[in-house]
């Protein structure tokens, strides 16, 4: 039965683009795609949903022991890491930076299996209590059903790439019921360039996402805020000064985190890290309970100014009496989240870093609110500045001012704070960008050696394989070869260059053809010279571990056209700068 489900909606896909223009079967599958992202974000939120009212709650709490949330985040990331382990031969690669590197090395194809892989691993982790987001393992799901859709009717890459950035905005769509947020996430985060015709596949994408996400989830599962008191200008130095203040929590939080992953990525056993992870989980939880989970029913406790519900269940309960201590319980909450995200995901656990980020621009909003209230400025609404940090962390961790401004202006129904939201994102994002240049997910690409750049030329170039622009049709000549020998050679082949080598293959020098004339017309040298003599040292060499820009920077200062490639010495082929440019420039017009 399922099967013939399956027939019956690939005929009629197969019918609808006999029916169409190009145009139109794209607009027709960016719908498909919205609509299928955004029942993906449902099936998420509420797979969540049943695992912490039926199993957590409905289970687990029933043990006479109010803490046994305490070692919940140990079974979800256990479970998890054995499911990457045995069912995905421990390949699931989280974040945005996948995606990057997809469309950056691999023509935006992403592998069949991510389309679900991330929803059973990110529900486990987060909903046995992973101090995780959602969001990020929607958005790899969304990326994937577009991609996969598009490789399944044979799409094109221009296509493919714009179904895949539509996926992603469909997932923030669906996840927030904003569809704006959808749309300028995969502008900023995904794509590097857009023209305005393709800003129309995005829109229907994030609205059929929303749409489902209205439809099928309740409200609570959502984030939603109402804004109890409106902008008022004389507020507008504390805006800025908390724009400050979210551009420095951004960078704590982003160099926090990448140190703790990248600690724990060190440790090879899978077991060790979960067992660390887990218990250094139950450690934070036990003192600050607010960290277990996505953290979103803490945030909107704070945006309705009620703290303690952010301390039930914590060891350090009963001494929070005073608003002083109060604070700095709230403070140091803060400044723990960006651990605890790093310890569940580098431990084996799988989500993103979306909804920690909203969590720590709460915290702070409240943190600043709620000290110039104590300090005796009264005037100040804590649940305002609460929720325009969550802009300006969000702007800050992922590079994306627009996302941030746009999603909490969505999520709270109205553009009432938008001039806050813009001061505080721009301030946050200028800080962030001149210490950290790079977001998380492009820094973790550039490492690995894949550049990622906003300026189209970079980005098309960056796209080239150099391994398939290769030439190996240049003869090789031994070292010891006679002037004869070489001669010989040349008859035969219809290139001017020969590399010179070793018997192990190790390039010695390069002979040109143009500089050998006169000893190739005197037959006394025949069996005299040898082609060592004959060889003139390569001005350049090319390392195949060599980025575009490495290699172009080489041929603009060698003035040469061709440059022999080596692997740790060892003589691979040529590369011409006529056929890189050559490639170039198909790839331009192909992207038009």
């Amino acid at each position: 039965m399922k099967v013939k489900t399956v027939n019956i909606f690939e005929r009629f896909v197969n019918l609808i683009r006999d029916k169409t223009n190009e145009k139109q079967f794209l607009i027709f599958s960016s719908v498909l795609v919205g609509f299928s992202t955004g029942l993906a974000a449902v099936v998420l939120k509420m797979f969540v949903h049943v695992i912490r009212t039926y199993l957590v709650e409905g289970y687990f709490f029933k043990f006479d022991f109010k803490y046994i949330y305490l070692i919940l985040p140990l079974i979800g990331i256990g479970i998890t890491v054995l499911i990457v382990k045995y069912f995905f031969k421990g390949q699931l690669n989280r974040g945005t930076s996948v995606i990057l590197y997809s469309i950056a090395k691999k023509s935006s194809f992403l592998p069949f299996y991510q389309m679900y892989s991330h929803i059973f691993t990110s529900a486990l982790t987060v909903g046995f209590g992973g101090s995780a987001g959602l969001e990020s393992p929607i958005v790899n799901t969304g990326s994937a059903i577009g991609s996969n859709f598009a490789k399944t009717y044979k799409l094109n890459y221009k296509e493919r790439t714009l179904l895949l950035a539509a996926g992603a905005a469909g997932g923030i769509a669906g996840a927030f019921n904003a569809p704006i947020a959808g749309v300028l996430f995969a502008l900023e985060v995904i794509l590097v360039d857009i023209t305005i015709s393709a800003f129309i596949p995005l829109l229907i994408a994030a609205a059929a996402g929303a749409l489902t996400s209205n439809i099928l989830l309740q409200e609570s599962n959502l984030l939603f805020f109402k804004l109890q008191a409106p902008f008022d200008y004389h507020n507008t130095p504390f805006y800025i000064l908390l724009g400050v203040l979210a551009g420095f929590v951004s960078l704590y939080y982003v160099i926090i985190f990448e140190k703790i992953e990248t600690s724990l990525s060190k440790i090879n056993s899978i077991y060790i890290k979960w067992i660390i992870g887990g218990t250094c989980l139950a450690l934070l939880f036990a003192f600050f309970p607010s960290l277990y989970g996505e953290g979103y029913e803490s945030i909107k406790a704070l945006a309705n100014i009620n703290t303690s519900e952010l301390f039930n269940n914590s060891l350090l309960q009963k001494y929070l009496s005073d608003k002083w201590l109060i604070l700095a319980f709230i403070t140091v909450a803060m400044l723990l989240k960006s651990i605890a995200a790093g310890v569940t995901l580098g431990s084996g656990g799988n989500g993103g870093n979306f909804a920690p980020s909203l969590f720590v621009g709460a915290y702070l909003g409240f943190v600043f609110a709620f000290f110039l209230n104590l300090i005796g400025f009264k005037n100040v609404p804590i649940s305002n500045y609460t929720i325009v940090a969550m802009a300006g962390i969000l702007s800050g961790v992922f590079h994306a001012p627009l996302t941030g401004i746009f999603l909490i202006a969505e999520i709270t129904g109205g553009y009432e704070l938008i001039i806050p939201l813009m001061m505080v994102s721009s301030i946050s994002y200028i800080i962030v960008r001149y210490f950290h240049p790079e977001s998380l997910d492009v820094k973790k690409l550039k490492e690995k050696g894949t550049i990622v750049s906003d300026n189209k030329d970079k980005s098309t170039l960056s796209k080239l394989q150099i391994n398939t622009l290769i030439e190996s049709d240049f003869t090789p000549i031994h070292f010891k070869a006679t002037l004869r020998q070489v001669v010989e050679t040349i008859k035969v082949c219809k290139r001017n260059t020969f590399p010179v080598i070793k018997k192990n293959g190790k390039l010695l020098g390069v002979i040109y053809l143009d500089n050998i004339k006169e000893e190739m017309f005197n037959a006394e040298l025949y069996d005299v010279v040898t082609a060592k003599e004959l060889m003139v040292k390569p001005i350049m060499v090319v390392n195949e571990q060599d980025d575009i820009f490495v290699i172009m920077k080489k041929f603009d200062e060698s003035g040469q056209w061709n440059l022999p490639v080596v692997n740790d010495g060892i003589y691979l082929g040529f590369l011409s700068k006529s056929t890189i440019l050559d490639t170039y420039r198909s790839k331009i017009l192909a992207s038009v």
